[in-house]
């Protein structure tokens, strides 16, 4: 297969599309009873799901490939063509392709008087395989660049776990082989830094069929993580004036029913609780409960910009096929705070989220990342979006005049704004590449006024605040995740679990071991001693396995010359350092959250 290709003049989308019609037609000429789902594009890919008679195991994936290529050295045309919607689902039933039916009918629901097809035509004129798709496709498959089949996984017809479930076979597609094998290159390291992976190997987190899908636990390594950066952000909050709050788990409905919450999210809401006749909710986010806090006193323009921060647990059902380790999740602890404030107060206010995520981003070391500025449909107002478009557009150019003012880049989005205002959202890349949505910086002017949120302003007048939720640090699930990944598990020395483990070379040195432990653990660092009955290179081993920065080895040298033979994990470099020197070294980074 070549590998030079015009990549100007090639659609890299429509060539991984048309490469996962290849996979499709391969795959039935493997298994001619085969049910075809869908094979649509993905970033940097594509994937086609299918019905059949034996289960598909990762040895199949090479004989799958040479199929493919033996297809794509035939140069087989793509052509379209449309059929009346009856006739297209007539052909369907006739060739037994009941997925293909069920889309096509959906279609005639709509309205849809025609349905688009793609036929693979070899140079004779043959047809030899045909698909219900929209395209678009490259001209032939001659066209298609390097590809790889990549891995398998299972998936629900429609995303649904009621229904069938079908096999998925992901591939990738590049113009070029250079571009495969660095694509590749990064699958196996984004593989090796999975946080699913490494969350088990470094013993952070654990799922339990007793406790509930999507509902993590942290165990002690993972629970350290969690206070590192709760503890991160309370320093922050502090010092840019905010207050904390606490708040209960659940509430009356009527509560979500005033915000508006209820209409808007009853669907990612957990049933209610019938309670003296009352229904509860476990609380699915924090600010109707915030706003209660606002109100409880009566407020003038001088008790604005009012600040409120909490670390709430949260709970949203999460559909189970949508849970993926503590990437979506039903339990979320969220870095969380609204901000009360006037309209004058606004620009400043909101520009010190923004320059509090810019300050995250260089302690994370993130330095790929793009704020999405996500704005309203008007044709949603009513239903999605509260029905207000004076002040939507009002608002939504507040936000936009304050980013001109920061000279932030900005992509603008329409149509995903949360209901009651614009919001920003951080997307940002780990340094393999991965990107995550990490934060979100919402405005909202329609709940305060829709729960009677007031203040008295200079004029002795009562006007609503506007209200800024923001969240730098997302969730601890989804950013820990993110970390995991980003770190490769090897976090910097403030907030790996365990920040020294010391190594005695043998039981004489036992107690020597313990007195530098407890030296340590007085100046406050996170210590252990490997006491375990092993070699000195299998506690060396395990201590490197488990990423933790520094590992003392102390024997008879270290113990008569009072000095400490010091290995780093990071750098892979073994130094000799007196007690002081070390604790100094180490005392620097962690105070100065290093990134090593």
């Amino acid at each position: 297969m070549s590998n030079i290709l015009d990549t100007k003049s090639i659609d890299l989308s429509a060539m991984r599309h048309s490469c996962s019609h290849v996979l499709a037609q391969a795959v039935l000429q493997m298994f001619p009873d085969a049910k075809l789902g869908i094979g649509p594009t993905i970033d940097n890919g594509f994937y086609y799901d299918f019905e059949l008679p034996r289960t598909l195991i990762p040895e199949d994936l090479p004989l799958i490939e040479k199929r493919m290529s033996h297809i794509v050295k035939q140069n087989q045309r793509f052509v379209s063509k449309n059929e009346p919607t009856a006739k297209s689902i007539t052909f369907l039933k006739k060739i037994n392709q009941p997925y293909k039916v069920d889309l096509a009918q959906e279609l005639k629901k709509t309205g849809e008087k025609e349905i688009s097809f793609y036929e693979n035509v070899m140079q004779d004129g043959k047809v030899v395989f045909v698909d219900m798709c929209k395209g678009p496709h490259i001209s032939s498959t001659s066209e298609i660049g390097p590809f790889k089949l990549t891995h398998l996984a299972a998936a629900y017809w429609r995303g649904d776990e009621k229904n069938a479930q079908l096999q998925r076979i992901y591939g990738t597609c590049f113009a070029t082989r250079e571009e495969l094998e660095a694509h590749l290159k990064n699958l196996e390291e984004a593989k090796r830094r999975d946080h699913r992976k490494l969350g088990k190997e470094l013993d952070l987190f654990t799922f339990s069929d007793l406790v509930g899908p999507g509902l993590p636990l942290w165990m002690p390594n993972g629970a350290v993580i969690a206070e590192e950066l709760e503890t991160l952000a309370k320093e922050e909050e502090f010092r840019a004036g905010y207050v904390r709050v606490r708040t209960p788990h659940l509430t009356k409905g009527e509560l979500y029913e005033k915000s508006g919450h209820l209409k808007h999210y009853k669907a990612s809401m957990y049933p209610p609780m019938k309670i003296d006749n009352e229904e509860y909710y476990v609380k699915p986010m924090n600010c109707p409960h915030h706003h209660m806090i606002y109100s409880a006193r009566p407020k003038s323009y001088r008790d604005l910009p009012l600040r409120l921060a909490e670390y709430g647990t949260c709970y949203r059902f999460e559909d189970s096929g949508a849970l993926f380790g503590l990437m979506r999740v039903r339990s979320l602890q969220m870095n969380d705070a609204h901000i009360y404030c006037t309209e004058e107060q606004f620009e400043e206010e909101f520009l010190a989220v923004v320059r509090m995520y810019l300050k995250y981003f260089e302690i994370f070391g993130i330095t790929q990342y793009v704020m999405r500025l996500s704005l309203h449909d008007p044709s949603g107002l009513g239903e999605k979006y509260v029905d207000e478009p004076e002040l939507w557009k009002k608002t939504e150019n507040m936000v936009k005049k304050a980013i001109q003012h920061a000279k932030v880049p900005v992509v603008e989005v329409l149509d995903e704004a949360a209901f009651y205002g614009p919001k920003i959202d951080v997307e940002v890349w780990s340094a393999i590449g991965r990107e995550f949505t990490l934060a979100t910086n919402q405005v909202d002017f329609a709940v305060p006024k829709r729960m009677g949120l007031t203040y008295v302003n200079k004029d002795g007048q009562e006007k609503a605040p506007l209200v800024i939720h923001r969240a730098p640090l997302g969730t601890h699930e989804r950013f820990i995740g993110f970390l995991i990944e980003h770190f490769g598990g090897a976090f910097p020395v403030w907030l790996a679990p365990v920040q020294i483990r010391i190594v005695p070379v043998s039981d004489q040195f036992a107690s020597f071991a313990e007195e530098l432990r407890l030296k340590f653990f007085d100046a406050g660092l996170r210590v252990e001693v490997d006491s375990a009955a092993e070699s000195v290179s299998k506690k060396i081993r395990n201590a490197e396995m488990m990423k933790i920065p520094y590992m003392l080895v102390v024997g008879e040298r270290e113990q008569k010359e009072d000095t400490l033979t010091v290995r780093n994990y990071a750098t892979k470099t073994q130094d000799v350092f007196t007690f002081d020197a070390f604790l100094g070294k180490v005392m620097k980074e962690v105070k100065g959250r290093v990134l090593s």
